[in-house]
C-alpha cells in the first residue's frame, strides 16, 4: 500500500478510532502467531477458516512441537486471555479493539478487495448478558454505517447474514453491503454476535452478583482495507479517483503557474493569507511547488489521485485579484476573488462530499429492483444490481439460486414480511425479504 492509499486508510482509521473510544472501547494488541490447538478448540471456527490458514511449522532452524497459525482473525487468542482476565461480573464488560494485519491464504486475489494479507481493526467484547452483547453488535453496525456513509461517501444497506454467509463460529452476523460501480455487491463490514460459543470453548466464566457462575456473551467485529477498494469502485471515473473530502489525504492542491523564480515568489506571497486560513480551519492542503514538472502534468496527476479541489494561481490571476478553482467531482472550473476563497473552499468541500454521496445513492436506487417471479429475477440478476425478493429461509433454496445465477443473499432486510410474499425460487411463503446480488 503506497503512501496515497495509506493516507486514505489513516483517515478512515482516525474516524473509526474516535468513535470506538467515544463508546468506551480501548485499543490493545494480541500476538500474530496463534497455536494451532487454539484454532481447533472452536469447531465451526476451524472448519470455516481451514482452507485459508497459513501455518508456521519451523522456527529458529527447528521443527516446532506445535504448529502456529498466522493470525486470520483473533477470537481464539483473545478468548484464551479473557479466560485469565475475567472472574467476576465486576470485570465486565471488556471492550477491546485491535488495529492489526491478518493473513488468509486467498487462491484468487483482487487488489484491496481480497488479498492474502490486509490491514483491519477487529473488536472483541465480552458481556454479562445476552441483551448487552446483542446491543453491542448492533451499536458497532451503526458506527460502521455512519463512518462509511459520512466519511467515505458510500451508501450501505444493513441487515443480517444468512446461515451460510455468517462468520464461522457466530450466532448471528450483521453486515453493511455497498453497491460498486459495476453493480456488484461488496461486503464492506461485519459485526458478529458470538453468543457463548467462544466462551465455552475457552472457558471464559464469571461469577454474577448472586454468586452464580456463567459464561460470558461475546461479540467481534471488523472492517479492513477492503474499503479502499470499495471507495475506488464507487467514486472512481475514467480519469482516476474521485475522493470525498472527508477521506482525502489532501483536500486542496494549489498549483502555481510560474515561468520564473520571481513569478513563484510572487504567487507564494499572494496566497500566504489563504494558506494561513487553511491551516487555521484544518483544511488538508498542498502547495505543489515542484519545479521540473509542468502545470499540465500536475493537473493530470492530482486529478488521477482524486484531490477534491485544485486551485490554480498565475500572474494573470494575481492581476485580477482572484484564483482559479476546479472541482474534481464535476470538472467545473471558475474564477473567484482570493478574499472569498476561504469560505468558498469550505462550502465547496461540503458540497463535493454530499454530491459524491448522492450520486452513489442515486446509482444504487437506479439499479435496485424487486422481483416477484423467478424468470424476472434471473434477468434482473443477469443485468446486474441489487434484487429484493422473498426467501423461504431454506439453505437448499439459497444454494440452488447461487448455482443457477451466481447470486448470493447479501443480507436479510430488517423489514416485516407480508403474508402474501412468496419465495422467489420455491414459490412457498417467504419467511424473509432479502437482497440478492452478485458479489466480490
Amino acid at each position: 500500500i503506497r503512501p496515497w492509499g495509506y493516507g486514505v486508510w489513516e483517515n478512515m482509521q482516525s474516524a473509526l478510532d474516535t468513535m470506538f473510544k467515544d463508546t468506551g472501547h480501548e485499543n490493545a494488541y494480541f500476538p500474530l502467531l496463534i497455536p494451532m490447538s487454539f484454532i481447533e478448540r472452536e469447531k465451526e471456527h476451524v472448519e470455516g477458516f481451514a482452507p485459508e490458514l497459513a501455518v508456521v511449522t519451523k522456527a529458529g532452524g527447528r521443527e516446532l512441537e506445535e504448529p502456529y497459525v498466522v493470525r486470520p482473525t483473533s477470537e481464539t487468542i483473545v478468548y484464551s486471555m479473557y479466560a485469565k482476565w475475567v472472574q467476576s461480573y465486576r470485570d465486565l464488560p471488556v471492550l477491546l479493539n485491535q488495529w492489526a494485519n491478518v493473513m488468509r491464504w486467498e487462491m484468487r486475489t483482487r487488489l484491496f478487495l481480497r488479498t492474502s494479507e490486509f490491514l483491519w481493526q477487529e473488536g472483541h467484547t465480552a458481556h454479562a448478558t445476552e441483551d448487552e452483547a446483542v446491543d453491542e453488535t448492533l451499536k458497532i453496525l451503526d458506527i460502521y454505517k455512519e463512518t462509511v456513509q459520512d466519511v467515505m461517501g458510500i451508501p450501505v444497506l444493513t441487515g443480517k447474514k444468512s446461515e451460510s454467509e455468517k462468520f464461522a463460529g457466530a450466532v448471528d452476523t450483521y453486515c453493511i453491503e455497498a453497491m460498486m460501480g459495476d453493480k456488484k455487491a461488496l461486503q464492506a463490514g461485519t459485526s458478529h454476535y458470538l453468543g457463548q460459543n467462544f466462551a465455552k470453548a475457552f472457558d471464559v466464566k464469571f461469577q454474577d452478583s448472586s454468586n452464580t457462575e456463567d459464561y460470558v456473551y461475546a461479540t467481534s467485529w471488523g472492517v479492513s482495507t477492503r474499503l479502499i477498494g470499495g471507495l475506488i469502485m464507487v467514486h472512481g471515473d475514467d480519469q482516476g479517483l474521485r475522493l470525498p473530502p472527508n477521506i482525502a489525504p489532501i483536500q486542496v492542491v494549489i498549483i502555481p503557474i510560474a515561468k520564473t523564480d520571481d513569478d513563484l515568489a510572487g504567487i507564494e506571497s499572494y496566497i500566504s493569507d489563504l494558506i494561513s486560513s487553511f491551516k487555521g480551519s484544518g483544511v488538508r492542503f498542498l502547495f505543489d511547488r515542484r519545479e521540473k514538472m509542468s502545470p499540465g502534468f500536475k493537473f493530470n496527476e492530482w486529478e488521477m489521485k482524486g484531490v477534491p479541489i485544485r486551485i490554480e494561481v498565475g500572474p494573470r490571476d494575481i492581476e485580477g485579484g482572484g484564483i482559479m478553482v476546479a472541482r474534481r467531482d464535476t470538472g467545473e472550473k471558475k474564477s473567484i476573488l482570493i478574499g472569498d476563497a476561504p469560505d468558498a473552499v469550505s462550502h465547496l468541500l461540503t458540497d463535493i462530499q454530499s454530491t459524491l454521496f448522492q450520486q452513489a445513492v442515486d446509482f444504487r436506487e437506479e439499479n435496485t429492483f424487486t422481483a416477484t417471479e423467478y424468470g424476472e429475477f434471473k434477468k434482473m440478476i443477469g443485468d446486474g444490481g441489487f434484487v429484493q425478493a422473498g426467501w423461504d429461509g431454506k439453505d437448499s433454496t439459497e444454494d440452488s439460486v447461487k448455482k443457477d445465477t451466481k447470486a448470493t443473499i447479501r443480507c436479510i432486510l430488517d423489514e416485516k414480511v407480508s403474508d402474501d410474499l412468496r419465495c422467489i425460487y420455491s414459490g412457498d411463503k417467504a419467511l424473509y425479504k432479502v437482497v440478492y446480488a452478485k458479489a466480490y
